[in-house]
C-alpha cells in the first residue's frame, strides 16, 4: 500500500525514502568531510576540540546512514567523489580565514541541514518512525553545533554574511543534486 503513497511530487512512497536516505548519506559524508580540512588545518588550534566533538557526531550520523543505505538497499549519489573533494576544500578554505570563518561554515551548512531534515521529518508517516525519530534526533544535533558555532563568535568571521550566504546557497544545491543523482 505505501508503495502508491507520495509524499510529494509523483515519485512513489518508497523512491521517496530511497531519495532522502541517499541525500542524507551523501550530506553526512559532505560534513565528515567538511571538519576534516578544517582539522587539517586549524589540528592545534583552540577550537580544535570543538570542531572534532562535532566532527565525532557527523560520523556517528554518517554510520547510521552508511547502515541504512545497506538495509534499505540505496545506492549512493553517483557525486560522492565531488563531494569527497568539495566538503574537504570547504573546509579546509574557510578554516585558511581563521577560526571565526570555520565556524561560519558551521552555521550556514548547519542551517539548512536543520531546515531539511524537518522538512523530512514533516513528510514521513506512522510507518516510518525509526527514521523519523533518527531525524529528529540528528536534526537536534546540527541545530546543536549551529549554535555552538554562533558561540564560538562565528558572527565575527570576515565578510560573515557573504560567506555564510554563499555556504547557505552551495549547501541547498548540494542536497538537490544528491537527492536525484
Amino acid at each position: 500500500m505505501t508503495a502508491y503513497r507520495t509524499l510529494s511530487g509523483d515519485l512513489p512512497y518508497d523512491e521517496r525514502i530511497r531519495r532522502m536516505i541517499r541525500v542524507d548519506h551523501a550530506g553526512e559524508y559532505g560534513a565528515k568531510r567538511i571538519y576534516d580540512g578544517q582539522l587539517a588545518v586549524l589540528g592545534k588550534r583552540a577550537c580544535a576540540a570543538v570542531i572534532k566533538e562535532m566532527a565525532d557526531q557527523e560520523r556517528t550520523h554518517l554510520d547510521t546512514f552508511s547502515q541504512l543505505m545497506v538495509t534499505r538497499r540505496v545506492r549512493p549519489t553517483v557525486l560522492m567523489p565531488l563531494w569527497h573533494v568539495a566538503g574537504y576544500a570547504l573546509g579546509a578554505a574557510t578554516a585558511l580565514l581563521g577560526e571565526k570563518a570555520a565556524m561560519a561554515c558551521t552555521v550556514a551548512v548547519e542551517s539548512v541541514i536543520g531546515e531539511h531534515y524537518a522538512a523530512q521529518e514533516q513528510q514521513l508517516g506512522e510507518d516510518e518512525a525509526a527514521l523519523k525519530s533518527t531525524l529528529s534526533t540528528f536534526r537536534a544535533d546540527e541545530m546543536a553545533h549551529h549554535d555552538k558555532a554562533l558561540a564560538e563568535d562565528a558572527e565575527h568571521a570576515p565578510l560573515y554574511a557573504l560567506l555564510t550566504t554563499t555556504i547557505v546557497y552551495q549547501t541547498k544545491i548540494a542536497i538537490w543534486l544528491s537527492t536525484r543523482i
